[in-house]
């Protein structure tokens, strides 16, 4: 499949995730996590993994092969606190995560990284049953993580360095 049958198809997705929304009043399970794998690779310059890789989702040919989780998390209403980020997967071998926050549009406006180390420092230091399983909010990921990417701005260049 081709690139732009690709973004061509997402496009249609991000279409048809909103308007089952809309009209549901609920969002279609799934597609989210799809939309964002797609978002963060094509925005960020990430590569997919491997084929039969697993514990991550994208590397980074930029640095490394550094091995990156995408997240994501589509915001309906920004004034209703308590979003929570999908449960990361500490057993796995991964590097960063980064978590795509999208508008109720499935468009992303935001993207965070936060390396490993720092999610294992907040897990290794929080007293919550939650942060030990890996999971956290996403008011919580943004204090650990780096915005590396924003709808205004595109790429952050002192954050993400990937022109190389």
């Amino acid at each position: 499949m081709s690139v732009y049958a690709a973004d061509k198809l997402i496009a249609q997705a991000r279409l048809l995730a909103a308007e089952y929304r809309r009209t549901m009043g609920k969002p279609l399970p799934g597609i989210s996590s799809e939309i964002a794998e797609h978002d963060a690779v094509k925005l960020l310059r990430l590569e997919p993994r491997p084929e039969g890789a697993s514990g991550y989702d994208a590397v980074d040919p930029a640095r490394d092969g550094l091995r990156i989780q995408i997240k994501s998390r589509t915001i309906f209403d920004e004034s209703k606190s308590g979003q929570r980020v999908g449960q990361l997967k500490m057993e796995q071998a991964w590097d960063a995560v980064v978590l795509v926050l999208m508008d109720e549009e499935y468009e992303p406006y935001e993207i965070y990284e936060a390396q490993r180390s720092d999610i294992e420092a907040f897990i290794n230091s929080s007293s919550s049953s939650r942060a030990k399983r890996g999971a956290m909010s996403v008011a919580r990921f943004k204090i650990i993580a780096r915005l590396v990417w924003t709808r205004e701005d595109g790429l952050e260049p002192e954050v993400w360095d990937n022109q190389a």
